[in-house]
C-alpha cells in the first residue's frame, strides 16, 4: 500500500528524533520518497534518468541528484520509470546487466537480478528502456521528467536528446518538467540526510582547521587548498562539494575566485570557501584568516561587522519563525557597520546604478555585499530547502548563513560616473583606500532538528581571538622550493 505524500512529511519529526541512525539510508526511506512523488503526480509515466558513464579519462562519476534521491542507486546508465494509472502504480529500475568482462574495467554491477533483493523494485535491463517506454506511451499521454530538460539554451543534454527522440515517435504525449515537485520533497531533509550533512560539515571544518594551523606568508593558495582536500579525503569525504576557493589579498574580494595560484603575502587576509561531500551530501564552509596571524585594525573592523551580521541572522532561526527576519537582521548589521567605518554614507544611503536611458538607485551596501545571505545544502551544495519555499523555518531544514564584505581596490572605478556619484566617491575615497583588498566572508552550516538548531560547522573557529590563537600555534615545516619552482615555471619570476 502506498503512503500519501503528506505522511512522509508528517512523520519527519519522529524520524528525526529516532536514534541511533542506521549506517545506510534505509530502502524504506527511498520507497517513501517514491510514494510521495506518486501521490503528487497525475496519471502518467515518470522518467528519472540517472547519470551516464564518464568517458574522458574515467573521471569520477556523480549520480543525477533527482534519480539518486528517489532510488539511492549509484551506478551509471540507469533509469527509474514509474507508471501511475488509476489506483495502481508500477516501479521499474533499469540498470546495466552483469558483464564480467566490462566489470574488470569499471567495477562490479548490481545487475538486473540484484535490483529486487537490494532495492525492492522490479529490475529491467537498461538496453530495453527505450522499447519499454515506447510501449507504455502508446496508452499513456503524460510523460513527467526530472532531468535538465529546457535548462540549456545552446547545448542539448543527453537527457534532452533522449526525451526528444522518445516523444518524436509519440507526438500525442505531453512532456512535463516534474523537477519542482521532487525538489519540494528534497527541501525537507530526513534524519539520515541531516546526519550526512552534519558529518560532511564536521569533516570540512577539520580541513579548515588544518589550514589555519599551516597558514603563513609565502604559501601558495594551492598549498592551502590541497591541505584541506587531503584532510577531507583522509577522513572519508567524497571530495570537494564545489570548486574550492582560496583567495588571498586582492583575490579575497572576488566572490567565485578559484584559480588558487597566487602566493599569499604578509599583512593580507585569505578567504577560504571550501568543503566536502560525505556519502553524497554537501557541506559549505567559509573562513577568513590573516596571513600574518594577526588581523590589522582595518581587517578586524570588517571581520567584526561580518561576524556580527552572521550571529544576528543565526538568532532568528527557530521552528515556525519567518525566514525573512534572518536576512533583514544581517543586512541591518552590515549596513550599520559599513556606515560606521565610512564606506557608505548611511545605512540606507543609495547611489546611481542605472544608465542615462534607464536611471535608478541602488543601496550603497550593494557595493560591498552583492550576494545572498545563504542557501540550502543537501545532495547539491545549492540544494532546495523548505525555508525558501515556505518562508519559515521547519524541522528538516539544512542551509548556510554567509554574509560578506568585499572592498575592491578599484571600487571607485566601478561606480557609474554621475554628478551624485562623484560626490559619493569624494566622501568614501579615504575609507576605500584604507580598507582596500580586504574581503571577509564567514559561512556556517545550520540544521533544524526536532531537538533544536545545530551549527554543524562549529568545529572551526570563527571568533576573532580564537582564529588568532590557532594561527599563533607553531607552523608545520613546509618545502619552500614548491613555490619557488611554481613561480619560476608558471610566472617566469
Amino acid at each position: 500500500m502506498r503512503r500519501p505524500a503528506r505522511s512522509l512529511l508528517a512523520l519527519l519529526p519522529l524520524v528525526l528524533a529516532a536514534s541511533p541512525l542506521a549506517a545506510q539510508i534505509a530502502q524504506s526511506e527511498f520507497a517513501a520518497r517514491r510514494a510521495a512523488v506518486v501521490d503528487a503526480m497525475p496519471d502518467g509515466v515518470l522518467l528519472a534518468l540517472g547519470g551516464g558513464e564518464p568517458v574522458p579519462d574515467f573521471i569520477p562519476f556523480h549520480q543525477q541528484v533527482h534519480f539518486r534521491y528517489l532510488t539511492g542507486f549509484d551506478e551509471p546508465g540507469a533509469a527509474l520509470v514509474i507508471v501511475k494509472s488509476g489506483g495502481t502504480r508500477r516501479e521499474m529500475l533499469f540498470v546495466r546487466g552483469k558483464n564480467p568482462a566490462q566489470e574488470v574495467w569499471t567495477g562490479a554491477r548490481l545487475g538486473v537480478t540484484g535490483v529486487r533483493e537490494t532495492l525492492g523494485m522490479e529490475g529491467r535491463d537498461a538496453s530495453v528502456l527505450r522499447s519499454v517506454l515506447d510501449s507504455i506511451l502508446k496508452t499513456q499521454t503524460t510523460l513527467l521528467v526530472t532531468g535538465d530538460i529546457g535548462a540549456r539554451m545552446t547545448e542539448r543534454s543527453t537527457h534532452d536528446q533522449f526525451v526528444e527522440a522518445l516523444t518524436a515517435q509519440t507526438p500525442s504525449v505531453k512532456v512535463t518538467d516534474f523537477r519542482r515537485e521532487v525538489e519540494k520533497l528534497r527541501g525537507t531533509k530526513s534524519a539520515a540526510e541531516l546526519d550526512r550533512i552534519r558529518i560532511a560539515s564536521e569533516i570540512s571544518a577539520r580541513g579548515h582547521l588544518a589550514v589555519m594551523r599551516a597558514v603563513q606568508p609565502g604559501m601558495a593558495e594551492f598549498e592551502l587548498q590541497s591541505l584541506a582536500e587531503y584532510t577531507w579525503r583522509r577522513e572519508g569525504g567524497d571530495g570537494p562539494s564545489y570548486g574550492s576557493i582560496v583567495g588571498s589579498g586582492p583575490n579575497a574580494t572576488t566572490l567565485h575566485y578559484n584559480r588558487n595560484d597566487r602566493v599569499a603575502k604578509a599583512g593580507e587576509v585569505i578567504v577560504m570557501d571550501m568543503a566536502t561531500y560525505f556519502d553524497g551530501y554537501a557541506a559549505d564552509i567559509t573562513r577568513t584568516v590573516p596571513v600574518s596571524g594577526k588581523f590589522s585594525p582595518e581587517q578586524r573592523a570588517i571581520y567584526t561587522i561580518v561576524l556580527n551580521a552572521q550571529k544576528a541572522a543565526e538568532r532568528q532561526i527557530r521552528v515556525g519563525g519567518p525566514a525573512r527576519a534572518m536576512n533583514d537582521s544581517a543586512t541591518a548589521v552590515l549596513a550599520a557597520g559599513l556606515a560606521q567605518v565610512g564606506l557608505i554614507e548611511s545605512p540606507t544611503a543609495t547611489y546611481d546604478c542605472g544608465t542615462a536611458e534607464s536611471p535608478r538607485s541602488c543601496p550603497q551596501l550593494g557595493l560591498y555585499y552583492m550576494h545572498g545571505l545563504g542557501h540550502g545544502i543537501g545532495l547539491l551544495v545549492h540544494d532546495p530547502d523548505q525555508y525558501t519555499r515556505l518562508g519559515r523555518f521547519e524541522v528538516g531544514s539544512a542551509f548556510t548563513i554567509e554574509p560578506g564584505i568585499y572592498v575592491r581596490e578599484n571600487l571607485l572605478d566601478i561606480i557609474p560616473d554621475t554628478p551624485r556619484n562623484r560626490e559619493l566617491k569624494l566622501r568614501i575615497a579615504a575609507a576605500v583606500t584604507k580598507h582596500a583588498n580586504i574581503g571577509v566572508r564567514i559561512e556556517d552550516d545550520f540544521l533544524v532538528t526536532s531537538s533544536g538548531v545545530v551549527r554543524a560547522s562549529a568545529g572551526v573557529p570563527r571568533e576573532l581571538d580564537e582564529v588568532e590563537r590557532e594561527l599563533a600555534k607553531p607552523r608545520p615545516p613546509r618545502d619552500a622550493s614548491v613555490v619557488e619552482r611554481y613561480l619560476k615555471y608558471k610566472t617566469g619570476r
